[in-house]
């Protein structure tokens, strides 16, 4: 796993400015007012600083963009960064300059920032560490990151305690991303299993259910999934219990297809090796357990996955057969390449059964036609219950994580009946991502509000974001855990 950037804390120094070697970074307002690092740093190089700032350039920039001087006199630095950023600033712009000097520093030199005035100093750390990423596990020449974070701040050790939850979160999502990143001999069925099962040593209790284990639940559908792969499936349940004993939990299912070809309805070969994000959605369900654990939420969450590998063979489940579901329906596979929902709605009816949660949120890859629809700036949120994916949509606002409600119907949901089952799964080419979004509420109990958020388009991506480099995102880890913060962590 990729270790976060290692970042030390210190007592504001500014007699140790000038040794620095690597980057330092400072934060000037708007208006080009400095602090006393600011100040110290301008008087090193000789006046730099204000030059930058009393430039053209300045005036264009942004807050929470930067203006690098390189090699500056006066100082061993390689560079001085200064940040264009109010003292004040809201949380999304602080993460944003924190994320612009990881992408500037480029994984190798030591920064130092020097950030006392700022009053969401731990923003700006936060985004560093999101965006200071980089998946070289299978690269063999040496261009892991090097060096590593240095703050000075007046209070050091406020600083250091604010920003630690941050930090978790930071850790889920680089979670999510290895996982998402890792190619699909690697990341096996196995081996994601195994993965998952050794998040115990943070305090997580980890059940792992095997093939006969499944079929002895019911759980047909996603069973028939695998069937055509070498490789076993199962279903991983990571149990977090930080809030008041007895208190029903907040499930998250996730879908963990390792590899999908499409099975019989085999995909194009063209972009197919894309194919190993498709557990993108229970990688974030990882992602934020571990997160919960990491930061010890005060919070009761269950975190479930199916985990499966879809392959074509003279095992492989045909279109047109038909499976009973673990919760007794019967489902006409149509379309083998419509596999996600199988596997989801076998593990989100043993969620319900086995939980009895007060909510739950299912999490997948699910649907080409949500980024036909959204492109790659939202996931497509869907609910049964109006508070409570508002509630989300609050989350993933406040965490500047692109969310949009769709509909759903019975209009949608009257396209999925079958002539020989119960429905079929998959509705046609006309809103394709809503017929799958109303295939998975068929398995939800009434009295349970739920949410289904599709995130074809933004686990991973091939044009950077703004917390992160291309490929994996990790999203979806941060407004999770604000919205388990705000909602269902005990008093």
């Amino acid at each position: 796993m990729n270790n976060l950037t290692a970042i030390s804390f210190a007592e504001t120094d500014l007699d140790a400015i000038a040794a620095h070697e690597g980057r330092v970074a400072v934060f000037v307002d708007a208006e080009g007012k400095m602090d006393l690092a600011a100040r110290r740093v301008n008087r090193l190089t000789k006046g730099a600083v204000a030059r930058l700032v009393e430039s053209a350039r300045w005036e264009k920039m942004k807050d929470g963009e930067a203006g690098s001087i390189g090699f500056p006199a006066g100082m061993k630095a390689d560079a001085v960064d200064v940040v264009r950023l109010a003292r004040n600033a809201k949380g999304k712009v602080a993460r944003k300059a924190g994320a612009m000097l990881a992408k500037t520093r480029g994984g190798k030199a030591d920064t130092l920032m020097l950030c006392a005035s700022l009053r969401r100093a731990e923003e700006v750390i936060f985004g560093f560490a999101m965006r200071d990423y980089v998946f070289t596990d299978h690269k063999t020449a040496d261009d892991k990151r090097s060096g590593g974070l240095k703050v000075m701040h007046g209070k050091p050790d406020e600083l250091e305690a604010a920003a630690a939850p941050l930090m978790a979160v930071a850790q889920g999502a680089h979670l999510t991303r290895d996982l998402t990143n890792e190619p699909a001999n690697v990341l096996t069925t196995t081996n994601y299993a195994e993965r998952l099962k050794e998040m115990e040593s943070l305090g997580l209790k980890v059940e792992v259910l095997d093939e006969k284990a499944l079929a002895k639940l019911g759980m047909r559908t996603l069973l028939s999934v695998g069937q055509g792969s070498d490789s076993p499936s199962y279903v991983v349940a990571m149990h977090w219990d930080g809030g008041k004993k007895g208190d029903a939990p907040l499930a998250l299912v996730g879908k963990g297809v390792v590899f999908d070809t499409g099975g019989i309805s085999l995909k194009p070969s063209a972009g197919m090796e894309e194919m190993t994000m498709d557990m993108g959605g229970s990688a974030v369900v990882a992602g934020v357990m571990r997160t919960l654990a990491l930061r010890g939420a005060k919070a009761n969450v269950v975190g479930i996955i199916g985990i499966v590998e879809n392959m074509p063979s003279g095992k492989a489940t045909r279109p047109g057969d038909v499976i009973k579901t673990m919760k007794g329906d019967t489902v006409e596979n149509i379309n083998t390449d419509a596999e996600g929902r199988l596997v989801l709605c076998d593990v989100m009816w043993y969620a319900q059964e086995k939980y009895k949660p007060a909510a739950m949120i299912d999490l997948a890859t699910l649907t080409g036609a949500i980024i036909v629809g959204l492109g790659h700036e939202n996931a497509g949120v869907f609910s049964n219950n109006t508070s409570f994916c508002n509630d989300f949509l609050k989350a993933a606002e406040a965490e500047g994580e692109g969310a949009w409600r769709m509909p759903l119907g019975q209009a949608y949901d009257d396209l999925l009946k079958s002539r020989i089952a119960d429905m079929k799964n998959v509705g046609g080419r006309p809103a394709g991502s809503i017929t799958a979004a109303q295939f998975l509420q068929r398995f939800v109990k009434e009295d349970c509000p739920w949410i289904h958020l599709d995130i074809a388009g933004v686990a991973s991506v091939k044009s950077e974001t703004a917390l992160a480099p291309v490929g994996a995102t990790g999203w979806g880890v941060a407004s999770l855990n604000r919205l388990i913060a705000d909602n269902y962590e005990a008093e």
